[in-house]
Order: C-alpha cells, then sequence, then structure tokens
C-alpha cells in the first residue's frame, strides 16, 4: 500500500490555514468595517477604546494595548477632535507604526472619502511617453456626485495652463466637453474620455480626479496584498508636501504592475479627514511615474451652471 508522507501534507495544511485566517481578517476589517464605526458617545469617555489621541506623547502607548477594532474608533476619534495636527512628526510617527496594519484600511474604507460636493486644487505629475515634466499640471478642480459632474481647469503657473473641461455623466456618461491644447485650445469639442486626446496629458480619465479614486485604487490593493499573502505593514514617516503635512505610509507590492497599481506607493493621509492628499507611485524600474498632492479641499454646493459650458466664467 502506498504511503503518504504526513510532514508535507501537515505543512500544506498549516500554510492553507494562516492564509485563510489573514483573508478572514481582511473581510471583517473591511466588509464589517461600519460597525467599528457606530458611535459609542454612551460610553465611559475615559475607556481607552473612545479616549481621544493626546499629544502628551503616550499616544503610543495608550494605542498598543487596543484591540484592533478599538484602535479604529481611536484613530476616527483622533483625526475628528484635531488631536493628530496637535502632535509633532515623532509623536505622529510612533503612533501609526504601532497601529495594525489593518487600522488605516478599515479607517478609510469607513470614509467619508470625500463630500458629496466639493472644489479643490490639485498639483499633479505624471510620466508620459518616458518624460517626467519639468513642472506640474496644476488644476482647479469642482466635483459633484449624483450624478457624477466634474469642472476643471489648468492654471496658469502649471503644465497645460488655460485648458478646461467638463463632464456631466448625466448627459454623456463616455465623454467629456473642453480644449485639450493644440486644436483643441482654439475649437472645444466633445471627446472621449479615455480617448487619444484625453491621454496625449494624462494616464487618467477625468473621473479619477478627487479623493475617491486614491481611496478606490488603495482599498482594491489592499485586498490584493491580503489574497497573495503579503506583509501588509508599511513604512512610515510624516512628511510636508508641497505645503500639506500628511502621515506618509509607503507599501511596497510583491510583484508590482500590472496585479498592483505600483511597485511601490507612498499615500499620505490627511491628518483630520480618512483620505489621502498625496500619492507618489514608483514603477518596477523603481522610476517615480506619478506624484499628487491635493493642495485644498473645500466642500461647496454648485448649481448646474457650473457644469454647463456656457457659463460665461468659461473660455468654452
Amino acid at each position: 500500500m502506498n504511503t503518504i508522507d504526513s510532514q508535507p501534507v501537515a505543512q500544506i495544511a498549516r500554510v492553507a490555514a494562516r492564509r485563510t485566517l489573514r483573508l478572514a481578517a481582511l473581510a471583517l476589517a473591511l466588509s464589517c468595517a461600519t460597525a467599528f464605526a457606530q458611535d459609542d458617545a454612551g460610553t465611559d469617555a475615559s475607556s481607552p477604546s473612545t479616549a481621544a489621541a493626546s499629544p502628551s506623547g503616550n499616544a503610543a502607548a495608550e494605542v498598543s494595548k487596543l484591540s484592533v477594532d478599538q484602535q479604529v474608533k481611536w484613530l476616527q476619534r483622533a483625526q475628528k477632535s484635531g488631536a493628530l495636527v496637535k502632535m509633532d512628526d515623532a509623536q505622529l510617527a510612533a503612533l501609526f507604526q504601532t497601529l495594525d496594519p489593518l487600522v488605516v484600511p478599515t479607517v478609510v474604507k469607513l470614509g467619508p472619502s470625500g463630500y458629496p460636493s466639493y472644489e479643490f486644487t490639485l498639483s499633479r505629475w505624471e510620466r508620459l511617453n518616458g518624460k517626467w515634466p519639468s513642472k506640474p499640471a496644476h488644476m482647479l478642480v469642482k466635483l459633484d456626485h449624483d450624478p457624477l459632474r466634474i469642472y476643471a481647469k489648468w492654471l496658469p503657473d502649471g503644465e497645460h495652463s488655460g485648458e478646461e473641461v467638463i463632464y456631466d455623466a448625466s448627459k454623456k456618461p463616455d465623454e467629456m466637453y473642453g480644449h485639450l491644447g493644440g486644436l483643441l485650445g482654439v475649437m472645444p469639442m466633445w471627446t472621449a474620455l479615455d480617448g487619444t486626446l484625453a491621454r496625449s496629458q494624462s494616464n487618467h480619465k477625468i473621473t479619477d480626479l478627487g479623493t475617491e479614486f486614491i481611496v478606490s485604487q488603495f482599498m482594491t490593493d489592499a485586498k490584493k496584498y491580503v489574497e497573495v499573502g503579503a506583509p501588509y505593514k508599511p513604512d512610515v514617516e510624516v512628511k510636508t508636501v508641497n505645503g500639506v503635512r500628511v502621515v506618509a505610509l509607503t507599501y511596497v507590492s510583491p510583484s508590482g504592475k500590472p496585479q498592483f497599481y505600483a511597485k511601490k506607493q507612498t499615500l499620505g493621509l490627511d491628518l483630520r479627514h480618512p483620505y489621502f492628499r498625496t500619492v507618489e507611485a514608483y514603477g518596477d524600474d523603481g522610476q517615480i511615474f506619478e506624484k499628487i498632492v491635493i493642495d485644498s479641499i473645500t466642500p461647496k454646493s454648485f448649481d448646474a451652471e457650473v457644469f454647463d459650458p456656457k457659463n460665461p466664467d468659461y473660455k468654452f
């Protein structure tokens, strides 16, 4: 009778069990995250699970004693209260190095990852046709949801100065209207969201603008890390990028593109809100291919004229 070596079988079983536990942990953190977000205002404010972060220097020690769901609640409250802003760089770095790797993905998943409608400015560098720009595109963007509507203008101090586009999902979900330089700089027209003209000045569609896309891409990669059994604990530092102070979390993916968005990516977490303000993405060759800094974000309500090409303030 043939026999089976029990040692390899047992080893395989242990590996499979560890992988299952990792997947279950992320599933619990991501799909059941809303349970962590419930407002527990009725609980004792002195409880370690709900106490707001303190810039006293003891935040990391306090958080290290908490469970994952308690750390999630703790970080949510620290952002909302402004306690993170008051910490110095060393305190912030120590705090985020202490957090369980699932805490930031869970807080970001819970959101909100943006506002129902808002105006923002961003600086964006992209490597196009192998070339890195000498200066970024500096953009003013007005964005509204349900339906998604976007107005974007390239400002005078950056690349593609003077270009304008408008997108309205309720009218033409696969097209945008505007002038993107060259012939279009003289004659605005409708063009495909991901067509040749649009891709000539960006690797992204206009619908990728905003904090929501960055969060979505981060969450997609977060699931892939666990699926392949890769460690998910980032390197942590505190940076001020173009005047924006963030907690910079650097993730190095096991296989790079195209499975992951980048081989290495540094995401700058806002100190007051559960979304990212900065992105630096590197390819498999080690070269940076994208950098984004959201300079300012202001929640606003917009009327229909803001997304109308006939608006007299625009140059269509």
